[in-house]
């Protein structure tokens, strides 16, 4: 059994015990003040404790907590030191002041055995109450799956310390990163900035994360303002952009940026592109790239979802048209990172839709199952929530959402079951509502749940005789989406979302279908609950 033991001192004494581990033994420490923290790892850490007395950024300490276990070697004390910052950044009972530079997922001999004992160290810290919450509590939360400094994966790491370099070349005017829906690309937006922030080369340039969608928007200046040397102003609308120029600008999920089609403001969208000199012609993407001098954009074409949306032609049209003469480079994630069933689950899914699946969906990892019950499919999803929380109920648009304008009224219907669509769009999954709702492709897309539950609707079916994904824009009622799409173009949009909706749980995804054929079709492939 691992043991870990904390040893406590008064860090302005600058004076430590005699015991030969504290001069040549790999440990763990935390220096704070009660609102501030800094974690820190050294096979020397008195020695470590002189230098930080003399380091003005460290002078605010008054306490170190050394953790120690005869176990330790410089490898678990390099990881633990990650995972520290990563889960007491997310706790928030201090304030982390660390840089992110250096972090990443490393392997090691018997890593599996020392992440089991990560949680008995977690509970160790949490009876000398240098930490409040669960390590479950934490990972669910926005703070730690958003965090800057997440673990980077090989993918992840090869992407940044490449943009890095070009960002410090200084000839390359656009960065484009494509990515499979959880595949970290917030996730690396967010490191980045950190960073960037962070080091001396670039803490004076003007820099902002673009967040197209207002939801996410609201978490990430939430984020933001938990972060030590970020603040929430960092975190802007495409139409923040056109009130000042900047240095650097990141765009996450840029496929959720507008064109001047089918969105309720017009006019407003008018008058941005009258102050930038351009044409209604122009798009969301045209304000980034002409307000900003480096430009790194994070997309998946297969995630537009409504001919407002950027679709990869558009994007790829205009870095050879618009950045002339300006280098433009590109970096794909391969590596998905949320869903257990990892590249595989997503790449089966995909074939779902696109009518190439030639076999049945099996995973030790990942859950996946179909229902013909909708009470019991309910039911499951009460049961799993009060196990795992962040478990949610969500659907392509079809059905209307009368709840808006009444909230007596319920929007869906089914098996004589009725339940309403989400009441906000901002921040519905993390609200106490939310269980007892239906999320839409607003209210969901871009983020995480544990399971998720995906009713596709009557907007979506199968063509027997053709043996292909069909859908039908009557049983279709978000108006912006449909109105101007061609039946190709609304199938493609249709598809998206659900693959969108199908690409959210992290450790498994339940579908109802309304369609009797598209259930047939799918029961091919996925185990079906009765």
């Amino acid at each position: 059994m691992i043991m870990f033991e904390i040893i406590d001192y008064d860090f302005k004494k600058d004076t430590y015990g005699d015991e030969d581990y504290l001069d040549n033994w790999p440990m763990i420490y935390i220096l704070e003040n009660g609102k501030k923290a800094y974690i820190g790892e050294s096979n020397h850490v008195k020695t470590r404790m002189t230098q930080h007395a003399t380091n003005e950024e460290k002078k605010i300490f008054n306490k170190v907590h050394f953790i120690y276990s005869k176990m330790f070697n410089q490898s678990v004390t390099f990881d633990y030191e990650s995972k520290l910052i990563q889960y007491i950044v997310a706790d928030e009972l201090f304030e982390v002041t660390n840089k992110n530079s250096g972090i990443a997922d490393k392997q090691y001999y018997n890593k599996d055995v020392y992440d089991e004992k990560f949680e008995q160290l977690w509970r160790k810290l949490q009876k000398a109450k240098l930490v409040k919450h669960s390590l479950e509590e934490i990972e669910n939360s926005d703070l730690f799956k958003y965090s800057p400094y997440k673990e980077l994966n090989d993918d992840q790491r090869k992407s940044v310390d490449d943009i890095l370099t070009k960002l410090e070349e200084g000839n390359t005017k656009c960065i484009v990163v494509n990515g499979m829906p959880g595949s970290g690309k917030t996730i690396v937006a967010v490191y980045l900035i950190k960073y960037l922030l962070d080091s001396e080369e670039f803490h004076d340039k003007k820099i902002g994360f673009v967040v197209p969608q207002t939801s996410l928007r609201k978490t990430m200046k939430g984020i933001f303002k938990s972060i030590y040397g970020l603040s929430p102003s960092q975190v802007l609308s495409p139409s923040d952009v056109t009130k000042n120029k900047y240095d650097i600008l990141l765009v996450d999920e840029v496929h959720r940026l507008h064109r001047y089609k089918n969105i309720s403001y017009m006019g407003t969208f008018k008058k941005n592109c009258d102050k930038l000199g351009l044409t209604t012609e122009a798009d969301e993407l045209d304000w980034i790239l002409k307000q900003s001098d480096f430009t790194i954009l994070f997309y998946d074409g297969l995630q537009v979802v409504g001919p407002s949306g950027l679709d990869a032609n558009r994007i790829k049209d205009k870095m050879y048209s618009i950045i002339k003469n300006q280098y433009v480079a590109y970096y794909s994630l391969k590596t998905q990172m949320r869903v257990l069933g990892g590249n595989d689950y997503i790449s089966f899914v995909r074939s779902l839709f696109d009518g190439t699946c030639d076999r049945r969906y099996v995973s030790d990892n990942y859950e996946l199952k179909l229902y013909t019950d909708f009470s019991r499919f309910e039911k499951d999803m009460y049961d799993k929530e009060t196990k795992n929380s962040l478990c949610r109920m969500v659907a392509g648009y079809s059905w209307k959402w009368i709840s808006k304008t009444d909230d007596s009224l319920y929007d869906i219907k089914i098996q004589n079951i009725s339940r309403k669509w989400n009441h906000c769009t901002e921040g519905w999954v993390l609200t106490p509502e939310a269980i007892d709702e239906v999320g839409c492709i607003h209210s969901i897309q871009g983020y995480d749940l544990n399971y998720a539950y995906v009713i596709l609707g009557y907007d979506i079916g199968f063509d027997k005789n053709t043996n292909q994904i069909v859908v039908y824009p009557e049983n279709y009622y978000d108006s912006n989406g449909k109105r101007t799409a061609s039946y190709d173009e609304l199938l493609e949009y249709i598809k998206n979302i659900y693959y969108v909706l199908l690409t959210r749980g992290i450790k498994g995804t339940y579908l109802y279908v309304c369609d009797d054929d598209l259930r047939d079709y799918l029961s091919k492939y996925i185990e079906v609950k009765r």
